[in-house]
């Protein structure tokens, strides 16, 4: 088993350090130049639509609000991974994964928002009248070869349904981890997580979409004063710990304490993997939440992807500073990374602390196991029925005990594996279906009144 996973992590190794930095990075690159910066200039304006209306309802079709469908998006973007996500990249890729991380979070707003736009404006109605869309649904009709379009979305909602099991493993792993310390039982953990996401999921939709929006705020507000304050106690080593990570981006990162050491090329790879995980730019999941959302044009949605990513790098770099300012990354080996927040917590707060992190960390894979869940349950829809999909339910609450049994390198190696071939075909269609953002986009910010011609499937 050992060397499976030690060839399932080669594997990977090659498509972030060679194939995504070119395809990832540079897609991701293109898109921004395309939609000539618009998440920088248009920042103003997509934080007013966002932030300004999160309680508006929306207006034209859809099944929940705009809100609901960014939040339902969010509970798996601001998930477990803000927490845990950048030590573990940082205990695997030294402090200079980070800055990888940053590249990703500058970029992944024109990628998120291109993949937004295009999920709303090819989406469609399921046999229970609820819309539905996602990448499957744009391969399938908008490359330009279908034939081709077709297969890429039949083979990428195959090994997405596959990827969603590490993914949910990697999120109950993370809380399992945690309560150990916290002097609870790993099984006694997962099961309780497996009983209150399987209460949420199992009622569809609706119900997730209204757990998200509650949720998603209540927990991002709570991490973010809690790390400010960590942050704010060791201020004298915040400079120095921003000047190691722009260091070690380009020259790697000896060995040092519980640190083992890493070189450039790890660092590129944890952070740019870590980092589309976490955001999820590129991978092509948030277009499955935001294809439901009421709203009278792709674009006006779009700007819920840009606003999500920015949140998220928010976020990923307050657990950055925390690990790297209070220097428990420097104390505790890779393999228990996911305990490095807490720790850092623990050492300005005490106990308190620690249950802050613990709570935080809860609600974060809490709801972002509910969105994946139902991400992989749409997949399962587009690649069989809905009564299929809702059957799949059950399977994909019973894998939050992987976690349980599975190690921290082993769930990565897979995840990133799987994860490498979801992006490579979105990543390729979102960037042959540019054109139609750019004029989307182009036609949005001129007043135009959108019109979707009749699309063949």
């Amino acid at each position: 088993m050992e060397q499976f996973f030690s060839a399932v992590g080669a594997i990977s190794g090659f498509f972030w350090n060679v194939l995504f930095l070119v395809v990832l990075v540079g897609g991701g690159i293109y898109l921004t130049i395309r939609l000539n910066f618009f998440q920088i200039r248009h920042l103003p304006y997509i934080l007013k639509q966002t932030f300004g209306k999160i309680l508006d309802k929306g207006k034209g079709e859809g099944t929940v609000s705009p809100f609901q469908a960014a939040a339902t998006a969010m509970a798996s973007t601001v998930g477990a991974s803000n927490i845990t996500g950048v030590p573990a990249a940082i205990a695997f890729g030294g402090p200079g994964a980070l800055f990888w991380m940053w590249l990703i979070f500058f970029i992944g707003g024109a990628t998120k928002f291109s993949e937004v736009v295009l999920g709303v404006y090819y989406r469609e109605k399921n046999s229970d009248g609820h819309y539905i869309g996602g990448p499957g649904y744009y391969m399938t009709k908008g490359f330009p070869i279908k034939s081709v379009g077709k297969i890429m979305a039949r083979a990428g909602a195959f090994v997405a349904m596959i990827y969603y099991l590490p993914s949910i493993a990697t999120q109950s792993l993370s809380l399992i981890q945690n309560a150990e310390v916290m002097g609870i039982n790993k099984y006694v953990a997962g099961v309780v997580l497996m009983v209150m996401v399987g209460a949420v999921v199992l009622g569809g939709l609706i119900r997730v979409a209204k757990v998200a929006d509650k949720m998603v705020p209540i927990m991002c507000l709570l991490y973010v004063v809690g790390s400010l304050i960590v942050i704010f106690a060791h201020i004298g080593n915040i400079f120095p710990s921003l000047s190691i990570v722009f260091q070690s981006a380009f020259t790697g990162t000896a060995a040092t304490g519980g640190f083992i050491g890493a070189g450039v090329s790890m660092a590129i790879r944890m952070g740019l993997a870590r980092a589309t995980y976490s955001c999820e730019a590129g991978m092509g999941s948030a277009p499955i939440a935001h294809a439901a959302a009421i709203t009278d044009h792709p674009v006006r949605q779009g700007l819920w992807g840009v606003f999500e990513v920015l949140v998220d790098g928010f976020i990923c770099t307050m657990s950055g500073l925390v690990v790297l300012s209070s220097g428990v990354w420097k104390e505790v080996t890779p393999d228990l990374a996911f305990t490095m927040p807490i720790m850092a917590f623990q050492k300005v707060l005490g106990s308190v602390g620690g249950y802050i992190v613990a709570i935080a960390l809860f609600l974060f894979a809490l709801s972002s196991i509910i969105a994946v869940i139902w991400y992989g349950e749409k997949l399962v829809e587009f690649f069989f029925n809905t009564a299929v999909s809702k059957v799949t339910r059950i399977f994909f609450v019973i894998s939050i005990m992987l976690g349980a049994f599975f190690g921290l390198e082993a769930i990565l190696a897979v995840l990133d594996l799987t994860n490498a071939l979801i992006i490579l075909p979105n990543m390729i269609t979102v960037l042959l279906l540019s054109p139609l953002v750019a004029k989307l986009t182009k036609e949005y910010f001129s007043g135009g009144q959108f019109y979707r011609k009749d699309i063949k499937k």
